[in-house]
C-alpha cells in the first residue's frame, strides 16, 4: 500500500476508521471522506503520518462526489484505489418503514458507490490501472428478515461489482467485493444488539475485519466472504435457498419483537 493514492468513504465509521489506521501505517496517501465532519477530523487527527486529506461529503450528492474526486486529483495527481465503505443499516419491519429511509438506504449503500466508481473510472482508465473495492455484507447474499432494504442494497452492490469486473476484464482495473458478517460498530442500533444477543448472532470486531479487508485487497481477490459458517451459508443459499429458509425460521421469529419495537419507537 506504500504511496498508493486511496479514496476511503465512510472513513469515520467503525470498519473504515480501522482501515484508515492500517493504510496510513503502510504509507498510503489517503483521501478520507465522510458526512460527519467532526468524527472525520477526529480520525484524521489520530493518524501519525500527517499527510491525510479529508473531504466532508455526502456520497449521495453529485456535487460532493465531484468534489471528492477533484480534490484527490489535485492533491495526489491520480487515484489507485477506491474503497466504498460508507453505509447505513436500517433494522425494522419493512412494511412500517418510511419511504425516505428505504430510499436513503439504496442511495448510500448502492447508488453512492456506483456513481463514485463512475466518477473515478476515467482517471483509472487513463492510467490503465486501479482497484475498486466495494464493502458489502453477508446480507448481500442471504436476505435476512427485518433487514429487507439493507439486504436489497447489498445484493445490488454485489451484482454491480460482478458485472463491472467482467466489463473491465481487459483493462488494468480490478474490482473486489468483500462481504463481512455482522460487525460490532455504531452502524447498528441498540435494537440490533439486543436482537443479536437474543438469537446468538456472532459479531466480529472492526479491527479484525479491517485487517482481513487489507489482506484481501493486497491479494486482489475478486470476492471474499468473511466469517464461518456464514460464508458456507452463502454457498448453500445460492444453490438451495429453501435450506436456509428453514435454518433461519426460528431466529427470524425471535428477532421479530425487536424489529417491531424499532417501528413502535419511531416518531410519527
Amino acid at each position: 500500500m506504500n504511496a498508493k493514492r486511496i479514496i476511503l468513504t465512510g472513513a469515520a465509521g467503525g470498519i473504515a476508521s480501522q482501515l484508515a489506521q492500517r493504510l496510513d501505517a503502510a504509507g498510503a496517501r489517503l483521501c478520507l471522506t465522510d458526512i460527519n465532519g467532526e468524527a472525520l477530523q477526529s480520525v484524521a487527527s489520530s493518524l501519525p503520518s500527517g499527510t491525510v486529506q479529508t473531504v466532508v461529503a455526502d456520497i449521495g450528492k453529485a456535487e460532493d462526489r465531484t468534489r471528492i474526486v477533484q480534490q484527490t486529483l489535485e492533491q495526489f495527481g491520480g487515484i489507485d484505489l477506491l474503497i466504498n465503505a460508507a453505509g447505513i443499516n436500517p433494522f425494522g419491519v419493512y412494511a412500517d418503514q418510511e419511504d425516505a429511509l428505504i430510499q436513503k438506504t439504496v442511495e448510500i449503500n448502492t447508488l453512492g458507490p456506483m456513481l463514485l466508481t463512475r466518477a473515478v473510472l476515467p482517471t483509472m482508465l487513463a492510467q490503465d490501472s486501479g482497484q475498486i473495492v466495494n464493502i458489502g455484507s453477508t446480507f448481500g447474499s442471504i436476505g435476512f428478515a427485518w433487514f429487507a432494504a439493507y439486504s436489497a442494497s447489498k445484493f445490488a452492490l454485489r451484482g454491480f461489482s460482478q458485472a463491472l469486473r467482467r466489463e473491465l476484464r481487459e483493462t488494468g482495473i480490478e474490482v473486489t467485493y468483500i462481504a463481512p458478517r455482522a460487525v460490532r460498530t455504531a452502524i447498528n442500533s441498540p435494537a440490533v444488539y439486543n436482537m443479536a444477543r437474543a438469537i446468538k448472532m456472532t459479531m466480529d470486531e472492526p479491527d479484525a475485519v479491517a485487517q482481513r479487508i487489507i489482506t484481501t485487497i493486497r491479494k486482489r481477490n475478486k470476492e471474499r466472504y468473511l466469517g464461518f459458517p456464514e460464508s458456507l451459508f452463502v454457498r448453500i443459499n445460492a444453490l438451495v435457498p429453501g435450506v436456509v429458509d428453514r435454518a433461519t425460521r426460528k431466529k427470524n421469529s425471535k428477532a421479530r419483537k425487536y424489529a417491531e419495537q424499532v417501528n413502535a419507537n419511531t416518531p410519527g
